[in-house]
Formats: C-alpha cells, structure tokens, sequence
C-alpha cells in the first residue's frame, strides 16, 4: 500500500464481490472530505458457465479502473456461512475483485463485513437501510441503483478512514 499524504486527494474504489452483482464505488479521499466519484455494479448473465461468468466480472471492473484510475482499492471479505459451496464460488469472484485491481498495479485492502458496518454506521451490525442514510450523510451526490453498489461505497469509505493505519501494518508485514 503505496502512502500519500494525508491532504493529497486519494482516489479509492471500493469492490463489493458477488457472483451475480459485483458492486463498485469511487470515491475521493482528502483528509477527512470525501467526494462521490462513481458507484455501479457487474452483473454478468446467470446462464453462463462459471468462467465466464468470472471473466465477466474481471472485464467489467478492468473497464472500470480503466475509466476511473483509482490509486488504492478495498475489498469486502468473504462472509462465511453454513453452505459451503456457496461459501467457495464467492471466493472466486472475491479473488477475480482482487486480481483485477492487482493487474492494474494498484494495492488492495481487504475489510470484514462487521468493520465496514460499524465504520460507516458505527454499529456492527447495522442493516442495509441504516447504510444507505448513512451514505446520503457522507456522500450526498451518491444514489447508487443497486445494495451491491451502496456497500461498496461503504467499503471504499472504510479505505478512506483506515488506509493510513493499513499502509503501516503492510510495510511492518515486509519487514
């Protein structure tokens, strides 16, 4: 994780991974302003075969890196839950969210579910609906169409406010 000063204006995108809607958000970090940028989703049809299902995904969000030029990227971790398989097929687009960024050269933050939510919220637990009052606060010009969209605007948001403490523990990890 590459550390910009605090006041340089930071472009971060926020990737909510999912077989059948990968959500994205843009959004510009300076110091504690932030600014909407972009937010959609990849929604690749759901009668294609796996791979291309995942070719889809990582198409889709290299055209959206392509277009934005985000400097650091954050990813959703994977929400473990009793259906196993579903549990690995979201691994995959997961990595394909992470891979894609990675090719452009851009470093990539991972978040657990729990810290987004109490990071944008400030409750761990906090539902869809309290996210999306909570994004009108902080980034008002922002109406994404889809939740997928939404929670990677709240990822990208938790990037903005935990990326400095991120780059520290990346560069005590290489040491």
């Amino acid at each position: 994780m590459t550390s910009q000063a605090i006041r340089i204006p930071v472009r971060i995108i926020g990737i909510d991974p999912g077989l059948r809607r990968t959500g994205w958000g843009v959004i510009e970090s300076e110091g504690n302003r932030l600014i909407f940028v972009g937010c959609g989703s990849v929604e690749p049809p759901d009668d294609l075969p796996m791979a291309s299902r995942l070719r889809a995904i990582h198409e889709g969000l290299a055209a959206v890196l392509g277009e934005f030029r985000p400097m650091e990227a954050a990813v959703e971790q994977t929400f473990v839950n009793k259906d196993g398989a579903a549990t690995l097929k979201l691994g995959q687009a997961r990595g394909v969210a992470m891979l894609a960024p990675a090719i452009f050269g851009i470093d990539v933050a991972e978040y657990a579910p729990n810290q987004v939510k109490k990071t944008v919220v400030g409750a761990g637990h906090a539902d869809k609906n309290q996210i999306a009052v909570m994004l009108k606060i902080l980034l008002p010009k922002a109406e994404p169409r889809s939740a997928d969209a939404a929670d990677a605007l709240a990822i990208a948001i938790t990037h903005a406010h935990h990326r400095q403490g991120q780059a520290l523990r990346m560069k005590v990890a290489s040491l």
